[in-house]
């Protein structure tokens, strides 16, 4: 019984000190800029800059298969798997695009410019300039799956619709935490706006 509770507590005390980590490395990590123009009950508008992302297409609307290979392969490209075997620090949120294909898209951290990108070794891999835009930006909290990604989506198009504000069909899910994270995840889904 002792052993017991001494491996118990050993596991509680490695699961508190991940978390910890998790919270501090998080503090550290350069995000993707927006100003937030207006807030509504359910949904802000935001203005984002101009950003450069790397990024990889996959052929399938799956969240769950899309976010695990996409990640894989652009962590693989920024952790090293490059020419030059050079490391890129990690950026928050990752974003994926929502449509029959997805795209998944890191954001290069803004030092460094795209003709410094070292070139991928894997060729699927492109360097993608995100114009600045407006978007509506709808939150949700815990593990992002296809059917909260859904619902959260619709809650948006419903919001907008209700205020009247026109939007394009480019929508965005954007996931903030690493997989170790478990306490405060934050995901949202975003849409681009269009002009009245």
């Amino acid at each position: 019984m002792k052993a017991l509770l001494i491996i118990l507590g050993v596991f509680a005390l490695v699961f508190i000190v991940v978390q910890i980590f998790a919270l501090s490395s998080q503090r550290n990590i350069e995000t993707y800029p927006f100003t937030v123009l207006k807030t509504f009950d359910k949904f802000e508008i935001r203005s984002y800059e101009a950003s450069l992302f790397t990024a990889i297409k996959l052929p399938t609307k799956d969240y769950k298969e899309a976010s695990s290979k996409g990640f894989s392969i652009l962590a693989g490209y920024i952790f090293g798997g490059n020419k030059k075997n050079e490391k890129i620090s990690m950026t928050s949120p990752v974003a994926m695009s929502l449509e029959d294909s997805m795209t998944m898209l890191f954001m290069v951290p803004k030092k460094i410019k795209k003709e410094d990108l070292p070139e991928p070794n894997q060729s699927q891999i492109e360097f993608r300039q995100e114009p600045a835009k407006t978007v509506a930006a709808i939150k949700f909290g815990g593990w992002a799956n296809s059917r909260k990604i859904e619902k959260y989506k619709e809650k948006l198009v419903s919001a907008l619709d209700a205020e009247g504000i026109p939007y394009y069909d480019r929508f965005h899910f954007l996931g903030y935490n690493p997989p170790y994270d478990i306490f405060n995840r934050k995901n949202e889904i975003i849409v681009e706006l269009s002009k009245p």
